[in-house]
């Protein structure tokens, strides 16, 4: 029996602390907010009708790496995600406070991103071959491809921010499922990191659900992308499987496929790229006439199918897995088009539903 309960203390204590400091940290990052005027203002394109404290983001990443220092073994990978993961979070604290230049953002991403491929030696570095048993060696691609994974995905988790609880509890079910299947590859180390994140991005919704009483902002919105991402190319991309490339991209296909439907949208309808639109999913959820809280429990069940989806293929052998993989991405872009995610001209919403977007100059997808 002691055998038994020795490991489930290791595994339950980091969460546990982890969503114990995000509980107890976000009241008191309120009032810090609060007091130094960091608030989102109420506006023609926003919900609230009251001034809305920013920084919860700064609570998720206090609850997470406060966890990590204490509780887990610190390797040149985790050290580098560290240093690149401040980064971001010094950036969003400035984008909430001053609003600053999407291109100062940019490169702060981009050198967080340097920083965990040159001193952490994360890169993706094969990808899945359709056509041979063997995956495909990137060489000189990898550098790229990781770039754009990593500045990508930190950006398409800040561009789903826009209801109440919906990037908290996207990012939670992600980094659950990123730990899941880490656990079941071999990689209990990133497994308990993403873990831990998803402890501390399900204990913030305790705020910020809706009615939130706290925004996690640029803060929180960055600070989730890049963990993700990271996360994912520690636990994900390593794994030996033909199919492996495909995991993170299932796992994180909410904030991936809502990016790429609206860049395919402005293409389609001949508008500008970074214009901003009303038809990504959240929007269109409510312009079907679902509530609040509707709007973000239906996104919530997309995550958690796309999850059980990847935890599925990624137990499958490689045939069978293929086959699921076709399947799962013809149910999404069925999904999308009945939802008018896809092709559909760019059109205002109705007033109150455009979520709680704070800064639509920033997050312009």
């Amino acid at each position: 029996m002691t055998g038994i309960l020795l490991p489930l203390t290791g595994i339950f204590l980091p969460l546990v602390m982890a969503a114990g400091l995000t509980l107890a940290l976000t009241p008191l990052i309120r009032r810090l907010a609060l007091r130094f005027g960091m608030v989102d203002q109420p506006g023609q394109r926003k919900i609230h009708q009251a001034p809305m404290p920013l920084l919860g983001g700064l609570a998720i990443y206090a609850g997470f790496w406060l966890t990590v220092l204490c509780t887990q073994t610190l390797s040149r990978e985790i050290i580098a995600f560290g240093i690149g993961s401040a980064l971001i979070l010094l950036s969003g604290l400035w984008d909430d406070k001053k609003n600053i230049r999407p291109w100062i953002k940019l490169l702060a991403q981009l050198l967080a991103a340097l920083i965990v491929i040159f001193y952490g030696g994360l890169r993706i570095t094969f990808m899945t071959n359709l056509f041979a048993a063997r995956p495909l060696s990137l060489g000189w691609l990898s550098l790229p491809l990781t770039l754009i994974w990593l500045v990508g995905l930190t950006n398409a988790v800040n561009l789903v921010d826009g209801l109440d609880g919906l990037a908290a509890g996207v990012s939670g079910i992600a980094a659950l499922t990123i730990g899941i299947i880490a656990w079941l590859e071999g990689f209990p180390s990133v497994s308990m990191m993403a873990l831990i994140l998803a402890a501390s991005s399900l204990a913030f919704l305790r705020y910020n659900f809706h009615p939130a009483r706290i925004f996690m902002g640029d803060t929180g919105a960055l600070f989730l992308g890049y963990s993700l991402a990271v996360l994912s190319i520690m636990g994900l991309t390593k794994m030996a499987t033909t199919v492996s490339i495909f995991l993170p991209v299932l796992v994180l296909g909410v904030p991936i496929f809502d990016t790429l439907f609206a860049i395919f949208r402005r293409l389609v309808n001949k508008t500008p790229i970074f214009a901003a639109d009303k038809d990504h999913l959240h929007h269109r959820l409510l312009a079907l006439g679902l509530s609040h809280k509707k709007a973000v429990l239906t996104v919530y069940g997309v995550c958690v199918f796309l999850s059980l989806s990847a935890v599925g293929i990624a137990l499958m052998p490689t045939g069978q897995a293929m086959m699921a993989i076709i399947v799962v991405t013809v149910i999404v872009f069925w999904g999308a088009d009945k939802a008018g995610v896809i092709g559909r001209g760019v059109r205002s919403a109705l007033p109150g539903q455009a979520g709680n977007e704070r800064k639509t100059d920033s997050k312009t997808l």
